[in-house]
């Protein structure tokens, strides 16, 4: 489990970015974390990562906590993080030399079995001897992911990880995220994208410094109003669903990616 307790953070000189933030993450979970620019959703992950230290409050991953210098070793292996901009995780010429870099550093052996199965999870062990410059953006966002998932990390944190890549490398990665979550691994997902949304169970809303709101997937149609707040642009899909609502048609929300909804729709159609 993830907790956050009473967590303040603020850059120097400046004011608070967070203020008083509490939250539990169980094992298992998928939680998008969702705001405005500037609502201090990549400093929550940089927090959890231990990449920065609370100004106030503990935040602990498991029983470490992320502002112990001594246990940062343990952390990197327990919470893997991918950044938005796949460049800048791309250290090395070659893919497998790159995914390796990783486990040296943290001293993991079985090296070669690892880099084999992450390169498989992401769909790009056929890339393994490849030129890491010579990737498409979205092929190297899959390296990184594979580099981060070769450690075996017990939570897995997103920043934003499609935003710079077209949309059928876009599925390729959600495809890769809906294995992970059926595998167990616990995924915290910063986006503002309605289709990344759908992938989680819970859906968290910063605001003003705070977490705002926290609600699970199957109560969007009742949240709507709040996303759009946040700046996220409703499909036409979620916007049918709710006038169907409105008329007294409450379709099950369940476990649907925007094809299964249509389907939902076509179904309550014939009926």
């Amino acid at each position: 489990m993830i907790k956050i307790e009473d967590v303040s953070f603020r850059y120097k000189n400046s004011e608070n970015v967070l203020e008083n933030i509490n939250l539990e993450i169980n094992e298992g979970e998928f939680i998008s974390i969702v705001g405005k620019n500037g609502t201090g959703k990549s400093t929550i992950l940089n927090l959890l990562a231990g990449l920065m230290k609370p100004t106030k409050g503990k935040i602990f991953v498991d029983d470490i906590d992320t502002k112990s210098k001594k246990d940062f070793i343990d952390l990197r292996k327990k919470l893997g993080i991918v950044f938005q901009n796949p460049d800048n995780q791309i250290l090395f010429p070659r893919v497998y030399e790159d995914i390796e870099f990783g486990l040296k550093n943290l001293d993991i052996d079985d090296r070669e079995k690892r880099i084999e199965e992450a390169l498989k999870t992401v769909n790009m062990l056929a890339f393994k001897n490849s030129d890491t410059y010579e990737l498409s953006l979205g092929q190297k966002q899959r390296i990184n992911i594979a580099s981060m998932l070769a450690v075996k990390p017990k939570y897995i944190i997103l920043d934003e990880p499609t935003t710079m890549i077209d949309s059928k490398e876009k599925e390729n990665i959600y495809k890769c995220l809906r294995n992970l979550k059926e595998s167990g691994n616990t995924i915290i997902f910063v986006t503002n994208n309605v289709d990344e949304i759908l992938l989680s169970d819970k859906i968290m809303i910063l605001e003003e410094k705070k977490i705002k709101h926290i609600f699970n997937k199957s109560e969007i149609l009742d949240n709507v109003e709040l996303l759009e707040k946040s700046e996220i642009k409703i499909p036409d899909i979620i916007q049918i669903l709710l006038k169907l609502k409105e008329i007294g048609i409450d379709i099950n929300l369940k476990e649907w990616t925007f094809s299964e909804m249509i389907d939902e729709i076509v179904q309550v159609y014939k009926k």
